[in-house]
């Protein structure tokens, strides 16, 4: 088991970052939130969970181990896999996934690409008394977060594009944060922001 992994970010993807260890580059699978918080030359430490398969060994990397934990714990509900639990992480917050649980919000769930109505009535039932409750508190319906553009221009600098690149793409995704309830999640916007810079490409 390797728990975390601890140097420098050697190179970042568009989901995974690669982190030099003692001379090796550790590939690791992180959400888009988690990616936006790292910096190519720059120290890092990843919380990681190694997922071991017949043809591949995958190392799945989080900002913090609430997250590390939470993306095990949805991998015991049946048809998760690594791939699921981490589009679900890359949505929500583990926090907000509790909260989601426990409230049987369906529409939560569903907002999750790959799922649909039945199989978020399917997750909230095995979930329930896996996740366990909240643990800070609801999300105040605020306006919008002044730090969004800092945060989604800084990530995409990070990821290697050009400033004049990361502005159109701040600006394109704009109106979705816009439109959004509460806090934008950069993470999100991050995951738009890249759709648009591939299809430009």
């Amino acid at each position: 088991m390797i728990a975390f992994v601890s140097g420098t970010v050697a190179a970042l993807a568009p989901d995974a970052a690669v982190v030099e260890v003692g001379g090796v580059g550790m590939a690791v699978q992180c959400t888009p939130d988690t990616l936006s918080t790292l910096r190519v030359g720059r120290p890092a430490k990843l919380h990681t969970s190694l997922v071991v398969r017949e043809d591949s060994l995958t190392l799945y990397g989080f900002a913090d181990d609430d997250e590390r934990q939470t993306f095990e714990l949805l991998q015991t509900a049946s048809g998760v896999g690594p791939r699921l639990a981490q589009a679900m992480l890359a949505v929500h917050s583990p926090d907000a996934l509790r909260r989601a649980v426990t409230t049987a919000d369906e529409k939560a769930l569903t907002a999750v690409p790959g799922i649909g109505k039945k199989g978020a009535q399917k997750l909230l039932l095995e979930l329930k008394d896996r996740l366990g409750e909240p643990i800070g508190a609801p999300a105040v319906g605020t306006a919008i977060s002044t730090g969004w553009r800092e945060q989604l221009h800084a990530a995409l600098i990070g990821l290697g594009y050009a400033t004049r690149e990361a502005d159109e793409a701040v600006a394109a995704v704009a109106p979705q944060a816009t439109a959004a309830d509460g806090t934008p999640q950069v993470g999100r916007l991050l995951k738009a922001a890249l759709q648009t810079l591939n299809r430009a490409r």
